[in-house]
């Protein structure tokens, strides 16, 4: 029997969560470093992963399949496609940073104030997540990967809700209640699309008689699976609507920013650049695979709400007085172009898409990050009090020009090529929704740029004038995002090595073709 490799992937975060949690109260450097040595043992069993990928190989490899709950059909079953690869690869990268990031986050007030829960729970919580996140995107049993994309939602929970940002301008009585509405109405939001989908899961039961991905698409490539178009339909809207949710996409968005605002920087980055990631790529695993007729149909409607997304997350980000909720808000029109590259059902559009989550992961968590250090140095998130940065904190603000740039997907940084390819992918099929969705980019320009400009340029605030540089933790945690952004920037190429393969794949299973250009290039 081989080393079960998947496995060991997901269990090991769970396994140092339980390891952090267990560590006396009295013992909070312990565990920081206890989380931070499992995270970066998680990153090495995920570099062996993706180094022994095989791009050109099956479809599905490293496959587990174990009986489970055998009376429903319900198996352990894991398997990764080359998507799946790319962000468990990610997903263990940033985590390493995340848990660096935060290692004075959850600490006790100075003022010995009994709110903060105890150090060790943060960092175990951020493990627990890591560890569903990665069984999310290993799953092959659409049952097993449904427990963990609802079981990730308690340790989110109390990650947004007693680890909040310390930064509030109404006081501590004010902060404690928004972070309770922003847990709340994050858990509310994403257990209503779960419950949506748990219908669909028993619908798909009902009518394929297991839970197995691989056995239910062949049955539906092969015509030995009879669904109906209505039910084919329903239950891709029943799936779709749960990975809508946590996509995020508009309209059913509105719980991220208050959650991104009230959590942490590095709980911030744990929500959009890793937990959100799941909802875009079941789209790609389970929408377009299991309901190809019904992701056709539903293409023109999805294309629209994506090019919502695009317009108005940007729209609203220019708007914004908090930093944190300015960078929810990009992040939301970002998740529209993911989505918009998903289905416009061309291999362009889908390899952008792709590769978009993971620069999207690296581009956020430079630029959130960098925030959170900005934000605990004057103990506010309001663009307004700041200005000057630069001047007093050169390094801080270089960076954080760079995070910018990169969100608003500058050429030489890794979010243009994806960028690019969605767009290029989307406007070879539908040439309208892609000249809309290309104002995003304009507009991204607007918001960022003014962003940097109201912060960290012009005469010093008093308030920032004494602002120390970042640290070399600090420096630590961003510097090698920032060479990566840089490096996928002008060599994309091992990233869409890997995943173009399985791209080829679901469009083979929506039986999509690219369209063909009505001019032929000069040979």
């Amino acid at each position: 029997m081989s080393f079960p490799l998947l496995t060991a992937t997901a269990v090991l975060p769970a396994v140092g969560a339980i390891a952090t949690a267990a560590v006396p109260a009295a013992r909070r450097t312990a565990a920081k470093w206890l989380a931070l040595l499992f995270s970066l043992a998680t990153l090495v069993l995920a570099i062996v992963v993706l180094v022994r990928f095989d791009p050109d190989g099956d479809r599905y490899q490293f496959t587990e399949s174990h009986a489970w709950i055998a009376d429903f059909g319900v198996r352990y079953e894991l398997g990764v496609d080359g998507i799946a690869v790319a962000l468990i690869a990610l997903t263990a990268l940033l985590i390493p940073f995340i848990v660096l990031a935060g290692w004075h986050d959850a600490d006790p007030l100075e003022t010995g104030s009994k709110r903060w829960r105890p150090t060790q729970g943060f960092f175990a919580l951020i493990l627990g997540v890591e560890a569903m996140v990665i069984l999310s995107f290993e799953a092959t049993d659409v049952f097993l990967f449904y427990i963990f994309f609802e079981a990730m939602l308690i340790p989110m929970y109390f990650l947004i809700g007693g680890f909040g940002d310390r930064a509030h301008e109404h006081g501590e009585k004010a902060a404690a209640t928004q972070r309770s509405y922003a847990a709340v109405k994050f858990l509310l939001y994403n257990l209503a699309g779960g419950l949506i989908m748990l219908a669909a899961v028993i619908g798909l039961y009902v009518v394929a008689g297991n839970f197995s991905l691989a056995e239910i698409a062949e049955a539906r490539a092969n015509g030995s699976l009879d669904m109906s178009t209505s039910t084919e339909r329903w239950l891709f809207l029943g799936f779709f609507f749960a990975f809508a949710v946590k996509a995020p996409l508009w309209p059913l968005h509105t719980w991220l920013p208050n959650a991104m605002q009230e959590s942490t920087a590095p709980v911030a980055v744990l929500i959009t650049a890793v937990v959100d990631k799941v909802g875009t790529f079941a789209m790609l695993r389970f929408c377009l695979q299991l309901f190809p007729e019904a992701s056709k149909w539903a293409t023109p409607v999805i294309l629209v709400l994506a090019v919502i997304s695009i317009i108005y997350g940007a729209l609203l980000a220019v708007g914004q007085r908090d930093i944190k909720r300015l960078i929810a808000y990009a992040s939301i029109s970002h998740f529209g172009f993911i989505v918009m590259g998903i289905f416009a059902m061309t291999s362009q559009g889908q390899s952008g898409a792709t590769l978009y989550m993971v620069n999207h992961g690296i581009s956020t968590a430079v630029l959130m990050l960098i925030a959170g250090f900005l934000i605990s140095r004057r103990g506010s998130r309001l663009i307004a009090d700041y200005g000057g940065v630069q001047k007093v904190a050169p390094v801080l603000a270089g960076t954080f020009l760079i995070g910018g740039l990169a969100t608003l997907s500058l050429p030489g940084l890794a979010p243009f090529v994806s960028e690019f390819l969605v767009l290029v992918g989307t406007f070879t099929r539908y040439p309208v929704i892609g000249i809309i969705a290309t104002f995003g980019i304009v507009l991204a320009a607007l918001y960022t740029l003014v962003l940097y400009q109201r912060t960290m340029t012009g005469p010093v605030k008093s308030e920032v004038a004494a602002m120390p540089d970042l640290r070399v933790r600090e420096i630590a945690v961003v510097a090698p995002l920032i060479v990566l952004l840089v490096f996928l920037g002008v060599y994309p190429k091992p990233v869409t090595d890997v995943v173009n393969p399985a791209v080829k794949q679901t469009m083979s299973d929506v039986q999509k073709k690219d369209p063909q250009p009505e001019v032929e290039a000069a040979k």
